[in-house]
């Protein structure tokens, strides 16, 4: 029997063999939209390849690639665990061709692979086919020797392969898998599924042929393990079943003892894997975008083991097992293992704090609903719930089904789209799709030598003018346009680095670049407008960047670098750069870290990243192999994508980066480092903000002016201000005190001048009728009423705009006589609403206003006539 392991390195071995390159799993980030998180699987890493506007150094590549996928047209996050084979976390075999081989061979290697190494015995294997597709009908027919009633033809919607609605895309061919009559699930089960890329398709829906066609296969991992080792499902697999065991253990639940049972340690099992490694990747729980999708991931779990009778902190010790049976195909697991424990152990806790903390306001909720006589839980209530506050839907259905209540799943729904489309435009697409007039000049050879690393200027050429989103051979005065230089010193924006500006000069033309980007690799564009004279391609020109610009920016540029050092010294090696923005003015680090930095830490921090500037490091830079930079120590960002040479930036002995931005010669150079804020980005995420050089010296110095300012005005010394602040502070407090004691004291005589007493058969009623007064600040005068007599009800009316709210409370000794509950109804109807509540205190509310005095008398009639009402 083939273990997963096993399976995974024959299959990467196999395609070495026949030629192809071993491509690393790309890490977890976003393709598009987390609402329809599909991440990295099968040609996502390759898209810009497939167009012809990214080139490797190969033209064939196999990958074991990390997936995450948790909606959309082939998985819900909501149906996992309740299926054979469906995952939020799998990984996916692929083998891919960039214009080399197409159909015929593909198909042979699959065959190959899947008879001969995998030995599935053929008559069990069935194929699919798009209905148009003859040429692969063919191939399989004729080459491989299939009979034709195993090949099945399909629709577009079965065998046309495509990333999104525009993009890269294909027919297809699947291998199916027949598992016989009485397994679970579909009998026959794709295992590998053959996209031809040969097409790339419009935002009108029109299909163009590629530069050149390309093979992006996906094979199912845990499906074909789940095949080989002939489990039931894949969850019985070796990478998986010790997991379940976990959950077993824990709950002291069976597997296979019964359905529900089943369905929550699946969840288990399949969650603790995306959690591991979708943390250990850089995303972390949130209430946005992928961190959100990862949040409900974690929290689901959750959900699941509170129904087997877990109600404590207990995946983050599932991450040991994870990563120890993941470890072998995915070793940087275990670099991150502490901090991905701490950050789902917090998540844990905060989660059950959140059920505590949410308690109060399920039942204020279901109060209120009540008191307005509704019988359903609103949608936008229940959103809030299980959005804000993590509550689940199931306890929250059960909870208003014991007090009579349903939740409104419609209107809950209609806010979840809302807040999908929201999603939608915060995580629009990560990277920008590329107009069709670059990718246009990557294809005619139009690209850049960038010589800015050395120089400040440059005498180029001009090789391409874009106005309009249109080539053109000419520019003139007052135009704005782009321009394309043979070669340039201009920096185009990438790795959080800014782009340069600065001015090209031709002879009576002068060019202001206002931004430089690099749309495809290798095609640099220099934006602005020509203020004077008129520009040609062809002419030749003078290229000058603002050096004064890049002076702060590299400044800027290396602090980052020394900063992610000292973080990673001073909180630890889980800290990693989530993100940055390296400006002129100041620059912007997102780290995670899982807690706010106190003062201490903040001053610790900049103090060492100022005591390496005064050191006067040097600053090397190096291209090497990324392998090589790897295992000696650089840090690579998740984020960046990386060819195989590389730049590498060593500070001393206290930094080694992987970085394609411009850098000082020295630290010395940066000048002086001063942290402006610390903050949170999102849960796990921490960003501080800092400046360097001449913008960290006025800020200081507009700083220590403030501080002169507040130091006059207060009449105190500098460094007497904080306890001036807080004398100031401790007097604030005291007046608050004073004026809500004043403000329950005017309520207290408002109250005693309006409410009335009346004996009725025994007991003594309160009542009182109050314009705009909450019935809240009127609770703890009924409940002072109530429990200094016996015999006694309180009733309170007060109306606030167009409505009426009721409350009505009994003395203790009354309850076992009188309902609070049954009598609010009672007055609610005559109000025009309705109400409910506990036996001893309710409440209501109504609409009538000309009902009032009607509501007092049926209240009166209900305390006079009532059976239990003899004392």
């Amino acid at each position: 029997m083939f273990s997963t392991d096993e399976i995974r390195e024959l299959f990467l071995s196999f395609f070495e063999k026949k030629g192809h390159t071993r491509v690393r799993s790309a890490p977890l980030v976003p393709e598009s939209d987390p609402t329809l998180l599909f991440v990295n699987a099968g040609m996502v890493p390759f898209k810009n390849v497939f167009l012809g506007i990214e080139k490797r150094p190969y033209t064939r590549a196999v990958s074991c690639q990390k997936c995450l996928r948790v909606s959309g047209k082939h998985n819900d996050l909501e149906s996992v665990g309740y299926t054979s084979r469906h995952h939020t976390f799998f990984e996916m075999l692929g083998n891919f061709s960039f214009g080399d081989y197409f159909k015929k061979q593909a198909i042979e290697y699959a065959w190959e692979f899947i008879t001969q190494y995998l030995k599935l015995p053929e008559d069990k294997l069935y194929i699919t086919v798009f209905e148009e597709d003859e040429e692969t009908y063919r191939i399989w027919r004729d080459d491989i020797g299939l009979e034709e009633g195993r090949i099945w033809k399909r629709g577009e919607e079965d065998n046309f392969w495509q990333m999104g609605d525009t993009g890269p895309c294909g027919p297809s061919s699947e291998i199916h898998f027949d598992k016989g009559e009485g397994e679970e699930g579909e009998r026959y089960l794709e295992v590998w599924n053959l996209v031809f890329m040969q097409y790339n398709r419009d935002e009108k829906g029109n299909l163009t042929p590629l530069p050149k066609p390309n093979i992006d296969t996906g094979m199912g991992l845990e499906r074909i393990a789940s095949v080989l080792q002939k489990t039931k499902t894949n969850y019985e697999i070796d990478i998986i079943r010790p997991i379940i065991a976990f959950g077993e253990e824990l709950s002291q639940k069976r597997y296979g003892e019964s359905f529900e049972v089943d369905v929550a340690l699946r969840v288990i099992a399949d969650h603790l894997r995306a959690i591991t490694f979708a943390i250990s990747d850089g995303v972390l729980p949130s209430n946005v975008g992928r961190g959100y999708v990862i949040r409900r991931i974690l929290r689901r779990a959750l959900r699941y083991a509170y129904k087997l009778g877990v109600q404590e902190p207990f995946l983050y010790r599932g991450i040991d097992l994870v990563v120890d049976i993941m470890k072998r195909a995915y070793p940087e697991l275990e670099t991150s293992l502490g901090f991905v424990k701490s950050v789902v152990k917090g998540e844990e806790e905060k989660f059950i704090n959140t059920l505590k903390n949410a308690m109060p306001i399920v039942e204020e909720i279901i109060h209120k609903t009540l008191e307005e006589g509704r019988s359903s839980i609103s949608g936008a209530q229940v959103f809030t719930l299980y959005d804000t506050y993590g509550f689940p839907l199931d306890m929250l259905e059960d909870i208003a089904r014991e007090k009579g209540l349903y939740v409104d799943m419609k209107g809950f729904e209609e806010q979840m789209e809302l807040q999908r489309e929201k999603a939608r435009k915060h995580f629009k697409i990560a990277s920008k799709e590329v107009k069709p007039i670059y990718a246009h000049l990557k294809e005619l050879g139009k690209t850049s030598q960038f010589v800015g690393y050395d120089q400040y200027q440059a005498e180029t050429k001009v090789i391409a003018i874009i106005k309009d989103g249109q080539m053109v051979s000419e520019l003139k005065e007052g135009e704005e346009g782009e321009l394309v230089l043979e070669k340039t010193p201009f920096y185009a924006e990438r790795g959080g680095q800014v782009g340069d500006k600065g001015f090209i000069r031709g002879e009576g033309a002068y060019f202001v670049v206002e931004d430089t980007q690099s749309p495809v690799e290798g095609v640099i564009i220099h934006t602005g407008k020509l203020i004077k004279g008129n520009l040609k391609v062809m002419d030749q020109v003078h290229a000058i960047i603002d050096r004064e610009r890049r002076e702060d920016i590299r400044r800027n540029h290396t602090a980052t670098h020394l900063l992610h050092a000292v973080l990673r010294h001073v909180l630890g090696d889980h800290v990693r750069q989530a993100g940055s923005l390296v400006s002129d003015q100041y620059l912007r680090f997102d780290f995670t870290h899982y807690e706010a930095l106190d003062w201490d830490k903040l001053s610790r921090i900049e103090e060492l990243v100022n005591e390496h500037i005064r050191q006067n490091y040097e600053v090397s830079v190096e291209e090497t192999d990324y392998t090589k930079a790897i295992k000696e120590g650089a840090i690579a960002i998740f984020e960046e994508k990386y060819s195989d040479r590389v730049r590498v930036i060593t500070v001393g002995e206290v930094s080694k980066e992987l970085c394609g931005g411009t850098h000082v010669r020295r630290t010395g150079d940066i000048g002086y480092f001063k942290i402006v804020s610390e903050s949170s980005v999102g849960a796990g995420v921490r960003r501080i903000v800092a400046k360097t050089g001449r913008w960290a010296v006025e800020d200081a110095f507009r700083e220590h002016r403030m501080l002169q300012e507040l130091s006059i005005s207060l009449g105190v010394k500098q460094e007497d201000i904080p306890d001036a602040i807080q004398r100031l502070e401790r007097q604030l407090k005291e007046k608050e005190k004073e004026v809500a004691r004043l403000k329950e004291l005017l309520l207290e005589q408002m109250v005693q001048k309006q409410v009335k007493e009346e004996l009725i058969n025994g007991i003594r009623l309160y009542w009182g009728f109050f314009e705009d007064i909450d019935t809240e600040d009127l609770r703890s005068t009924a409940d002072r009423i109530r429990s200094s007599s016996e015999n006694c009800v309180v009733f309170f009316i007060t109306k606030k705009g167009e409505r009426l709210s009721t409350l009505l409370a009994l003395s203790k000794n009354l309850v076992p006589k009188l309902s609070a509950k049954e009598m609010i109804k009672e007055v609610g109807k005559v109000l025009g609403g309705g109400g409910g509540g506990r036996e001893d205190l309710a409440q209501g509310g109504g609409t009538n206003l000309q009902a009032v005095g009607k509501a007092i008398e049926r209240l009166k009639d209900l305390i006079y006539t009532n059976k239990f009402t003899e004392v």
